[in-house]
């Protein structure tokens, strides 16, 4: 995502869908700055699952007190117990989790500096091998991390009530219907699922 192609993609969202150039117009800018720690990105994806952003950066930040001055990587976590990631209020699953990325990591399973050189579906190849890593998550992380430009995440709760209230839909719209809304957003998905994201703010 550079400015050039962010300026085109505005340019091309709000020619192509009415209702979407209103929440452009709303919002203003896109401000979205890429996480470029891979692995730090996917740590916090699986902490964060299924629990509030606020318990989520709670955790994080128990989770950096416990290894500073160290940074997260497969190698300072490999080292650390279940037990001592449970002390930093990381469920057992997800230590679990934790400790199948670092070992995929480490071992090459997961290719991580070379995701930036995989097409998107790749990508979420190469991830979903990790326990507790799906396609949402990989998702995530091609659109937060890798900065690609047509990425609609379509089982994100998310985008899915940004486009009920957008579109005026009676109901969260299933996976055809959110594919048929966001049709007219591509190749610029991503940088349409980022001012749905913000619309609900």
């Amino acid at each position: 995502m550079n400015e050039e192609q962010i300026k085109i993609a505005i340019r091309h969202l709000r020619k192509s869908d009415a209702l979407l150039k209103a929440q452009i117009d709303r919002i203003g800018p896109f401000t979205l700055k890429l996480q470029r720690d891979r692995f730090d990105v996917l740590v916090r994806s699986i902490i964060s699952q299924q629990i509030s952003t606020a318990a989520a950066r709670s955790i994080r930040q128990r989770l950096m007190d416990r290894i500073a001055p160290q940074k997260p990587t497969p190698e300072v976590l490999r080292a650390l117990s279940a037990q001592e990631l449970r002390s930093v209020g990381i469920s057992p699953q997800k230590a679990g989790y934790l400790h199948d990325l670092s070992e995929k990591v480490a071992d090459g399973s997961v290719r991580i500096k070379r995701l930036g050189r995989m097409s998107d579906e790749e990508v979420i190849e190469e991830l979903v091998q990790v326990k507790g890593i799906g396609r949402w998550t990989a998702e995530m992380f091609l659109i937060f991390s890798l900065g690609r430009l047509d990425v609609l995440p379509v089982q994100d709760l998310g985008i899915r009530s940004a486009m009920m209230r957008i579109y005026n839909l009676e109901e969260l719209p299933d996976r055809q219907t959110c594919l048929n809304i966001g049709e007219p957003w591509r190749p610029y998905a991503s940088i349409a699922s980022w001012y749905c994201w913000r619309s609900g703010e």
